[in-house]
């Protein structure tokens, strides 16, 4: 493996192998559990930094909690630009909370740490958009949809991958009998 984003995920733990059911509801037998990786300043300001110099400069920069949380205000850093994000509320859906307001005709970039089906950050590029915002492109660590996730923006990632998912019904791990983790925030 050659890819220094996937090495750095290596290096400290971050890339796990086993039996997991993603937030999408997919499961698969490989994991990046980018919290591991973002817990080192040093590494997500170099990540912040790699993400910003391939993404359009916008006004502002919006993440999804929790994932996105480090690794947006990194690049919102990088960038020198301010930083919101959204969390779901009761029923699931995305809000701006905490104070935060979006300008009519602000131009924002969403950050994720790990894209598969890119849901969480359409989610958030709709809100935006909603509510006035010029959504110029979206970013993530890693693209897990092996550059298939369609947010309706342009987007771009650090590290492009196609791991091997399956719909639980036809989890070939779940047939071995395997018990199932779910290790990211979304439960």
């Amino acid at each position: 493996m050659t890819d220094s984003t996937l090495q750095t995920f290596l290096e400290t733990g971050a890339y796990l192998r086993g039996h997991f059911r993603l937030t999408s509801g997919l499961h698969s037998a490989e994991y990046l559990q980018s919290a591991k990786i973002l817990q080192y300043p040093n590494i997500a300001e170099n990540l912040g930094k790699q993400l910003a110099e391939r993404m359009p400069k916008g006004d502002s920069v919006a993440s999804p909690a929790l994932g996105g949380l480090i690794i947006g205000h990194e690049v919102a850093r990088a960038m020198g630009v301010r930083f919101i994000f959204t969390e779901r509320d009761a029923e699931g859906k995305m809000q701006l909370r905490r104070g935060f307001t979006v300008e009519p005709g602000e131009k924002f970039v969403v950050v994720e740490d790990v894209v598969t089906t890119g849901g969480s950050t359409k989610e958030v590029i709709e809100l935006l958009q909603a509510l006035g915002a010029n959504v110029l492109g979206a970013g993530s660590i890693i693209d897990r949809s092996g550059g298939t996730a369609d947010v309706g923006v342009p987007r771009v990632a650090l590290t492009t991958l196609k791991p091997e998912t399956w719909p639980p019904d036809f989890c070939p791990l779940c047939q071995q009998g395997l018990p199932v983790e779910k290790p990211g925030s979304r439960k």
